[in-house]
């Protein structure tokens, strides 16, 4: 198990200093705010975004003085793959086996866990597989765990119209679209997903840098190709994916979150999945907010931690 240690480079308003730890497959690059002895809280940022969205979320946090540790997943920013050789998988038990090997690379035994999107199901694979691990949880769209087996049943035209961006990356002309046209397609889902939210275009090219990840079309194209079964997995993390499949209850304190105009969740929103979490459960629509909820409405995403928090001590 490797220690942190800072690269030369420094940390984001709001975020804290940049580090970078050796984590299973991963150099893994993050920032970390607080007192080093608070209670940890990691917060994980989804796709197409990265860590900017936790830029007011983090201080917030660390003011109450918890370890607030944001990092960048595989494929985004500085996090770099430790071997050529290994798959470049978005798969979703790969997510999860980079949370816990983070959390054993930075010696945490436990710790509040919180995100969105892919950060948010990384989150949920811990909370529900690794629960000795995970002090709470907070979740936006609720239980994030993909259901590969019934990848194919479809849903209304409605919902799958907003799903286009999907079956794009399933073929070779949105992988090539992609890797053309990358900042103009993930400004437009921003565009899409958060329709009342007023960003700039600065503000989308601060997050677009972590794009430039040589491993971020790899990975991404992987990921929405294996959530519906049309190509294989890791091996190395077959078993979790396998674990996955049978739809795993989240027992820890959990609150989850959805934006109440979040444009590519399924029209009606998630309290449905309320039945995967066996434990204390609060869910919680945010008016106003879209997708990139923790950017959009920073202190209705802090209080879901501080909540959750209060309830797992």
């Amino acid at each position: 198990m490797a220690s942190a240690s800072p690269p030369p480079a420094v940390g984001q308003p709001g975020l804290g200093p940049l580090r970078r730890v050796h984590a299973g497959v991963l150099d893994v690059v993050f920032h970390e705010s607080g007192p080093p002895a608070g209670t940890p809280v990691l917060l994980m940022h989804g796709f197409p975004y990265d860590v900017q969205a936790y830029a007011e979320v983090a201080p917030l946090l660390a003011a109450r003085g918890l370890r607030v540790i944001v990092p960048f997943l595989r494929g985004y920013g500085g996090t770099r793959f430790v071997d050529a050789a290994t798959p470049r998988s978005g798969e979703q038990a790969a997510l999860g086996a980079d949370l816990l090997a983070l959390l054993d690379a930075l010696r945490i035994d436990k710790a509040l866990l919180a995100g969105y999107d892919w950060g948010g199901r990384a989150a949920c694979i811990v909370a529900a597989l690794w629960p000795e691990r995970c002090l709470g949880l907070v979740s936006q769209n609720s239980y994030n765990i993909q259901h590969i087996a019934a990848a194919m049943q479809p849903t209304t035209p409605e919902n799958e119209q907003r799903l286009w961006y999907q079956y794009y990356f399933h073929s070779e002309r949105g992988k090539t679209g992609l890797r053309q046209h990358r900042d103009a397609l993930c400004e437009l889902l921003w565009r899409l997903w958060s329709p009342t939210w007023a960003f700039d275009h600065a503000t989308f090219t601060r997050t677009a840098r972590a794009f430039d990840n040589p491993d971020f079309i790899d990975v991404v194209i992987h990921s929405y190709r294996h959530r519906f079964g049309l190509v294989p997995g890791d091996p190395a993390v077959a078993a979790i994916e396998a674990q996955l499949a049978h739809q795993p209850s989240i027992a820890v304190p959990t609150v989850t979150l959805d934006g109440a105009d979040d444009g590519v969740m399924a029209i009606g929103g998630t309290a449905a999945h309320a039945h995967q979490f066996t434990g204390w459960h609060e869910h919680r629509v945010v008016p106003g907010a879209g997708h990139n909820l923790p950017q959009e409405k920073p202190q209705a995403f802090a209080q879901a931690v501080l909540d959750v928090l209060a309830k797992a001590c």
